[in-house]
């Protein structure tokens, strides 16, 4: 493998024998590297890359250095190459097309669990085909919709459930909008900036403005299912205040290594409350026994049909500027919508 600091002149320009990637090296920089391409042996296929996706919350803490010690092994992407801290080759929302495989699959748009990179060879147990009536660009957003089916399997709603969700980020928006589909369910996502109303509601939840009122405040309906996805300590504490009586907040934000306070006075223990991590990186505990993630990860597929799940996608960048991407991930100035990121080798 050799290094480059330079930026390529296209992606593609080197043939289908070689690949440009993206490596993160250092807080909040990094370099284009050239790497060969082995011909597919037998359950391999070749992909050449359409659209990758920025998952902002990881990453963010891939660029800042920011995993902690103690999770660099289970944080692991499925194809990464390198170690935390740096230099690292990461990512895992990829969607590409089969070149070189077999007949089932050449020329299917699939999507795979594959870092930043022009071109790669995978085994074709590691490609998701994305159904034929699912923009290409959209179905980036497999890895957030197949955390929020985890979510909701983990919370488990029922028909006519009020389901208060606390952050409307991607994974809170998505969880809201497969929630919104449950007959008679009442959804509201909570956050902190009033900006965020538009694409709540036009996903078809309502939108709360957090404050200090807490549980049972006026117009907040009282819970029956808590769901916290801020990433945020506050977020959480909000959520124990609208959880209800006896029930649960199930926590879908994963804080890295920050220290997140909580005040389990006042009527934490009289109200009997639970708090219950939900993760994606194991099918939720319900389900374990009779699902694979590779199904969990068809069915996000399939649920991304719905054109709703546009109002998640942000901005559109060429390849070119993940120098700059990563910059803006590592000092938080990255937009929360998925930015995804264009491979056409323009």
């Amino acid at each position: 493998m050799s290094d480059t600091t330079r930026t390529p002149d296209s992606v593609h320009a080197e043939g289908v024998d070689a690949a440009t990637s993206w490596w993160t090296v250092g807080p909040g920089w990094g370099e284009f590297r050239s790497e060969p391409l082995p011909d597919p042996d037998d359950g391999e296929a070749a992909v050449r890359t359409l659209w990758t996706g920025i998952s902002r919350g990881t990453e963010s803490l891939i660029a800042r250095g920011s995993v902690p010690t103690s999770e660099r092994e289970r944080m692991r992407a499925p194809f990464q190459d390198g170690d935390f801290p740096f230099p690292v080759k990461y990512g895992y929302l990829n969607v590409g097309v089969v070149e070189t495989g077999p007949e089932a699959l050449h020329g299917r748009t699939v999507f795979s669990l594959y870092p930043h990179q022009s071109r790669f060879v995978a085994p074709i147990d590691a490609l998701v085909p994305v159904p034929a009536g699912l923009p290409a660009r959209r179905a980036v957003l497999a890895g957030a919709v197949e955390t929020a089916v985890n979510v909701l399997w983990d919370a488990a709603p029922a028909v006519g459930d009020r389901v208060v969700i606390i952050g409307a980020g991607m994974i809170g928006c998505a969880v809201a909008r497969l929630a919104a589909g449950i007959p008679g369910s009442e959804v509201t996502v909570v956050d902190v900036d009033p900006a965020k109303q538009a694409v709540v509601e036009g996903l078809g939840a309502r939108f709360a403005l957090a404050s200090d009122a807490g549980y049972g405040a006026e117009g907040m309906p009282v819970a029956d299912v808590a769901i916290e996805a801020s990433g945020n300590g506050a977020g959480l504490q909000y959520a124990l205040r609208v959880a209800p009586t006896d029930g649960e907040v199930v926590v879908a934000s994963w804080y890295g290594g920050r220290t997140v306070s909580l005040e389990l006075g006042g009527d934490f223990h009289s109200r009997r409350l639970t708090i219950r991590s939900s993760q994606v990186g194991a099918v939720a505990s319900n389900r374990r026994s009779r699902r694979t993630t590779r199904e969990r990860l068809t069915l996000a597929l399939a649920l991304l049909e719905d054109a709703a799940f546009d109002l998640l996608l942000g901005a559109t960048s060429s390849w070119r500027r993940l120098p700059e991407i990563t910059a803006a991930l590592a000092d938080g100035t990255a937009g929360e919508l998925c930015e995804t990121i264009d491979w056409s080798g323009q």
